[in-house]
């Protein structure tokens, strides 16, 4: 970018206004952070998906690069950095774990537009949020689970015990009890995105506890691979991995970051781009279905299909009482909707999930 337009976005941004548009003598350089391998199959593979649709959409106006594998901590704010001085313009941080650094180094370049995937602060106004209500489509998910348990137990293999991997967790098993009243959910905490010996030994635990559905909130294919093995049911996690499918995939959560992608580009080669905050899920896109395999039930793929629609259409929230936390402590009484803030912020389980959020 011309540095003299790097200045009048900077200045613009202090004073909280919309950037100017940038010059189109040369192609926008837009960089993504990755926590994970591009080759994951799952929460890293569609984010790259997505960059590429940023190029193919934007052809020679955009030019992007990426660095995978990146830990969170003080190597992120490195590799943010240095994208910043290779002439990045616009930088995608994946991981909640990037939030600090994201910040730290956005208040160094307050040139260059930042956007955090799945974190809460934005202390510096080059700087967005974005996530997507993963927990609508577990509530879906859920519900199809509950119906195809035979053993009534579920494994679910969460990652780290932050609000939106505890949503997840307490979404997909309101759906599953309400269906399926004897249905007992059974969680593993790896402390891992990606780690696939790490991801298998949880499935294995778990299907050795008896469970025959398996979920999960981590990145690699490994839990489906001992999903096949055993022949138990399981879910696309991120991506719709349906190389396992029809059996042990049923069913996948799918994470589309394209048309939002596009969107922020597109807004700073305008000069509308803005500090925001964006959640969005089943309805907006970001927030997609695989296909129901033949392996669920007509009846079961149905009340599923129909739970998604009235999610997407407004008229259900996941999220909607009479619902207790573990203490049996009333948290929304009938009728009554979970507003955001206590959605975002969740530490809690819903009454009927046995075993504690590790600290």
């Amino acid at each position: 970018m011309n540095p003299k337009l790097k200045y009048l976005a900077g200045a613009a941004l202090a004073l909280g206004l919309a950037a100017p548009a940038i010059a189109q003598d040369e192609p926008l350089q837009v960089g993504f952070v990755y926590v994970g391998s591009i080759g994951d199959l799952g929460w890293t593979y569609e984010h790259d998906q997505s960059r590429l649709a940023v190029e193919e959409h934007f052809g020679d106006a955009v030019e992007t690069t990426y660095v995978e594998n990146v830990p969170e901590g003080a190597d992120a704010e490195r590799v943010m950095t240095q994208m910043v001085l290779n002439g990045a313009d616009l930088i995608f941080t994946t991981s909640f774990g990037y939030m600090d650094a994201t910040n730290a180094v956005a208040a160094r370049f307050p040139d260059v537009y930042f956007e955090h995937a799945t974190g809460y602060r934005r202390d510096h106004p080059n700087v967005s949020t974005y996530s997507a209500r993963f927990y609508e489509g577990r509530a879906v998910i859920g519900h199809i689970a509950g119906h195809m348990t035979e053993s009534n137990i579920v494994g679910y293999i969460a990652s780290y015990p932050i609000p939106e991997v505890i949503r997840g967790i307490n979404a997909a098993y309101l759906h599953a009890r309400e269906v399926n009243p004897d249905v007992e959910f059974r969680v593993v905490w790896v402390y891992t995105w990606f780690d696939p010996a790490q991801e298998a030994d949880a499935a294995q635990a778990l299907i050795d506890q008896g469970a025959d559905v398996i979920m999960q909130h981590t990145d690699s294919t490994a839990p489906m691979t001992v999903a096949a093995e055993a022949e138990v049911v399981a879910f696309g996690q991120a991506s719709d991995m349906e190389q396992f499918a029809p059996f042990p995939r049923v069913a996948s959560i799918i994470d589309n970051w394209a048309p939002y992608y596009i969107a922020r580009t597109q807004a700073v080669m305008d000069g509308t781009w803005e500090s925001v905050d964006t959640w969005d899920g089943i309805a907006p896109g970001m927030v997609e279905l695989g296909e129901f395999s033949e392996r669920i039930p007509e009846d079961v793929r149905a009340s599923a299909q129909a739970l998604a629609d009235s999610i997407a259409d407004g008229s259900y929230h996941p999220f909607t009482g009479p619902i207790s936390r573990q203490d049996g402590t009333v948290w929304l009484a009938e009728s009554e909707v979970a507003d955001d803030g206590t959605l975002a912020g969740m530490d809690f389980y819903v009454e009927g999930i046995t075993g504690e959020i590790p600290n």
